[in-house]
């Protein structure tokens, strides 16, 4: 039995030790112009998806879709999210081309299926090892709720806040 824990161990042991090696060798690329393997894109999508699984139970939007609620939702996305995940074209701008892995131009892959606290939770605290910047230090938790508001129904604004979205106001 001795024997048998010890081959595990001196097994655990040897795979640490070649990872810690692969590492530290450089043999892992990390240039954001070098596009994550398999493994890598699986490991980080698997922990998001359960992570905002765990932190975003039992939470709502407190805010109604209302006109105004999408309106005030608009210069956000302009000023803050706009410039890696595109406008009402939904085309990539030279900054969203340049980032690993590729962001999603929302205006044609958008969010409207998520539920509205995952986009909370994506907004609040950005995702790590991508571009995306974590805002709930910088915006309140109103005016992410209305961004969230805005990204749950870009795909279906009112003529309103559509035509303001399409100017590109910023309201500053």
């Amino acid at each position: 039995m001795k024997g048998f824990i010890l081959g595990i161990v001196v097994t655990i042991a040897a795979a640490l030790a070649g990872a810690y090696v692969f590492v530290t060798s450089g043999a892992l690329p990390v240039g954001q112009d070098v596009k994550p393997g398999k493994l890598e894109r699986w490991i980080a999508k698997t922990s998001l998806r359960a992570t905002i699984g765990r932190q975003t139970t039992g939470l709502t939007n407190p805010l109604p879709p209302t006109d105004d609620n999408l309106a005030a939702g608009i210069p956000l996305y302009i000023a803050h999210c706009q410039i890696c995940h595109g406008g009402p074209d939904g085309a990539a701008s030279v900054i969203a081309k340049g980032l690993t892995p590729d962001p999603p131009q929302l205006a044609k892959d958008g969010v409207e299926d998520d539920p509205e606290a995952t986009t909370h939770w994506k907004i609040t605290h950005g995702i790590r090892f991508t571009g995306m910047p974590a805002f709930g230090q910088t915006l309140s938790d109103r005016e992410i709720w209305q961004m969230t508001l805005f990204l749950k129904r870009m795909n279906s604004l009112p003529p309103g806040a559509r035509a303001a979205w399409a100017a590109g106001k910023t309201g500053h």
